[in-house]
């Protein structure tokens, strides 16, 4: 039986995503001067499991991608990933439906007007 080459099939613009942010991990790691091992130790994971998420492997847990933010101080930065302040889409799908007005009940003005 022969084994499947890419066992993920993902979308490129995926793949390009992951495999920026195992580079974007690496050069943090590098410019901080962590060597593999003793960042592996922080994030509490083994050296070839670093290795796979510095090189975008989608196989690798979101949890493991965190915990080595966390290691490097940037986990902030994951946290705004889907933030409704980036959602540019969804924050204008949601003005679409807003209403056009907003009538006011003749009942409620009266009670007003009463006071």
């Amino acid at each position: 039986m022969k084994k499947a080459k890419n066992k993920y099939k993902l979308p490129i613009p995926v793949r390009r995503a992951l495999r920026k942010i195992g580079d974007d991990i690496h050069d943090a790691r590098r410019r901080r001067r962590i060597p593999t091992a003793v960042m592996a130790e922080r994030a509490s994971i083994c050296r070839a499991t670093l290795v796979k998420a510095e090189k975008g492997d989608p196989g690798v847990s979101l949890g493991t991608y965190a915990t080595i933010l966390f290691s490097l101080g940037m986990l902030d930065r994951l946290s705004d990933l889907a933030d409704i302040r980036h959602d540019d889409l969804g924050l204008m799908l949601t003005e679409e439906s807003l209403p056009k007005r907003i009538a006011t009940t003749s009942k409620s003005n009266s009670s007003k007007d009463k006071r």
